[in-house]
């Protein structure tokens, strides 16, 4: 499977330069073309050298291993840059062929008078318009990239939100929730900038504040600076967290300890109740599920927490996929809080589609589903490649008022 992924990766760029090594130099000017071919050469041998050290990780271990090298996942989203590229060529020369045909179709209904170009100037023309395509291109895509990049690494946007319930009791309104999601501590997100998220979260000056699971990446070494940082979260009815599946992969109950120890309440397939004004507010948290059902509603989890759950008091629902929806909304959960998707981390906001779609249809933002209603956070870390695009990072400051729902 390694080596599968590995071809599919490298196969675009393989394809882009010999693409280019062939239509770009001009061939009137062999001096010239012999430079081109030496500068594109060069250029993919670059951008392309990191892939070394991510075969010897991919075949010699976890695929989960590329993340711990430094650096690398730069280079990668170069290399999902190709495969756009490829895609516009793939479009062009498709476009090239339907034209053709429409031509040699129209040519059956009568002679074309058409004065023919000379071949030379036909040639270079062609090249010319590739290679400005081929620049602007690049332009674009570094700077897309470049974007991308800087968004993953700034700190989180937050989103304010006002949620209204029928039933909320009296002495739960206002109450201010600030959601976090998929922190993934990690080569990604270290110390420096776990602190600045905390201080973020600290000045919204929140009630409660809830944590639907991925705090680390995939190391346990990083859970140390984990709870280095987040110790000094404060809200005063307290921190509540569930896991994610990259505490799974972490190791499950060395994520549980750190949580613990960073003064956080964990909830697996319980409760946790908290009381504000004399009204207690029941955190119910389930567990990650073990499988990659695409939207799993998550039955046995969400029934066995509300059997762990105090009778009459108002729930929120913490998960880390946000297809503990489609449980919540049946058994009544006003609330369901989850993350998990990190928006796709890309977006593209013309035609409204994220990646994340070929997960689940709960993205991100803000669902309904009758009296029920769920919130996906974008998430503030990264899996894989650092890059963010048109999906920055998030906190979600949460305010629930009584009142009938939009």
């Amino acid at each position: 499977m390694a080596v599968i992924y590995l071809l599919l990766f490298v196969a675009p760029q393989v394809l882009i330069y010999l693409y280019l090594r062939e239509r770009l130099p001009d061939p009137t000017r062999p001096g010239q073309a012999r430079v081109t071919r030496w500068a594109l050469a060069a250029v993919f041998a670059v951008f392309n050298f990191p892939w070394v050290l991510v075969a010897i990780r991919m075949l010699s271990g976890s695929l989960w291993g590329i993340g711990r090298i430094p650096y690398i996942a730069p280079w990668i989203a170069w290399q999902l840059l190709g495969w756009v590229f490829c895609g516009l060529v793939c479009l062009y020369l498709l476009g090239k062929g339907v034209r053709g045909a429409w031509h040699a179709v129209r040519g059956r209904w009568g002679p074309q008078s058409r004065v023919p170009l000379a071949a030379h100037h036909s040639t270079v023309s062609r090249r010319q318009f590739l290679a400005r395509a081929t620049y602007a291109y690049a332009a674009a895509g570094l700077g897309l990239g470049g974007y991308g990049i800087w968004s993953a690494e700034r700190l989180p946007v937050v989103t304010r939100r006002t949620l209204f319930f029928p039933d909320l009791p009296p002495g739960l309104d206002g109450l201010r929730i600030a959601h976090l999601s998929d922190v993934h501590a990690g080569i990604h997100m270290e110390l420096e900038k776990m602190e600045a998220i905390v201080a973020q979260t600290n000045a919204l000056g929140a009630d409660l504040i809830c944590q639907t699971g991925d705090m680390i990446d995939i190391a346990a070494s990083y859970i140390p600076d984990y709870v280095r940082a987040f110790r000094e979260l404060r809200a005063p009815l307290g921190v509540v967290t569930v896991l994610g599946n990259h505490d799974r992969y972490t190791g499950e109950e060395a994520v549980i300890r750190g949580v613990r120890e960073a003064g956080q309440a964990f909830v697996q397939n319980g409760a946790h109740v908290v009381e504000r004004n004399g009204t207690p507010l029941a955190l119910v948290g389930i567990d990650d599920p073990r499988n990659w059902r695409a939207d799993d509603p998550q039955p046995a989890d969400i029934g066995a927490a509300l059997r762990r759950t105090p009778p009459g008091v108002f729930k929120i629902l913490l998960a880390h996929r946000p297809g503990a929806f489609d449980g919540a909304a049946p058994q009544g959960i006003p609330l369901t809080l989850a993350g998990h998707i990190h928006g796709g981390q890309i977006y593209l906001p013309v035609i409204g589609w994220s990646a994340g779609r070929l997960i689940t249809k709960y993205v991100m933002g803000h669902f309904r589903q009758g009296a029920s209603q769920l919130y996906v956070s974008r998430g503030i870390g990264v899996v894989g490649v650092p890059i963010r695009i048109f999906v920055p990072p998030e906190i979600a400051l949460l305010e629930l008022r009584r009142g009938p729902s939009a």
